[in-house]
């Protein structure tokens, strides 16, 4: 008769990516203190039958620098109205002593909102370098940043502006943003 195809005597196999942390978020909602490694979660996963094929560690945004990628708070912005297109010249909160100057061209946020800055020193995906640099008339120390820049998303239109209340000024923005993940 005809020959069968080799998959056809074969279940399909299906494959599922999970993040740690909504594993772990899910599991503490009844065990409040239930914590384990990506290790012992690969082992407890074969324990029970399923294969795990990879454990992918997500490399933070932001480069090498101790928290390059950091929550801020606008604190102040200055309209510069000197130029063809509309740019600020921002101060923001990033838990240090001296706010950092940094100018921008999206209009999205204002004072009081919660943002997400790349600090000098960091770099975001594409090896798009951060420095200090002078444009516009002034300093720039780092970069606030939109979904679509930290490669999370494909929204161009603006700023990422976070809930209020979901963070503080100079947290760790990948923490809150998941990108220093886990991924099994």
């Amino acid at each position: 008769g005809p020959e069968r195809h080799p998959l056809s005597t074969q279940r399909a196999k299906r494959q599922v990516r999970v993040a740690q942390s909504w594993l772990t978020e899910i599991l503490q909602r009844t065990t409040p203190e239930w914590s384990v490694s990506a290790e012992e979660l690969d082992a407890g996963f074969v324990r029970v039958g399923l294969e795990v094929e990879e454990v992918d560690k997500l490399t933070p945004i932001g480069g090498e620098i101790d928290k390059p990628l950091v929550v801020g708070r606008v604190a102040e912005i200055t309209e510069l109205t000197e130029f063809k297109k509309p740019i600020r010249f921002c101060k923001v909160d990033v838990g240090n002593p001296e706010l950092q100057e940094i100018v921008c061209g999206a209009r999205n946020f204002a004072v009081g909102d919660l943002v997400v800055v790349v600090l000098p020193g960091g770099e975001l995906p594409g090896g798009f370098k951060i420095s200090s640099r002078k444009t516009y008339g002034h300093t720039s120390n780092g970069m606030i940043c939109s979904v679509a820049e930290l490669g999370i998303g494909k929204d161009h239109d603006g700023i990422l502006v976070l809930e209020p209340g979901s963070a503080q000024p100079g947290d760790d923005a990948n923490v809150l943003l998941g990108t220093d993940d886990t991924i099994i």
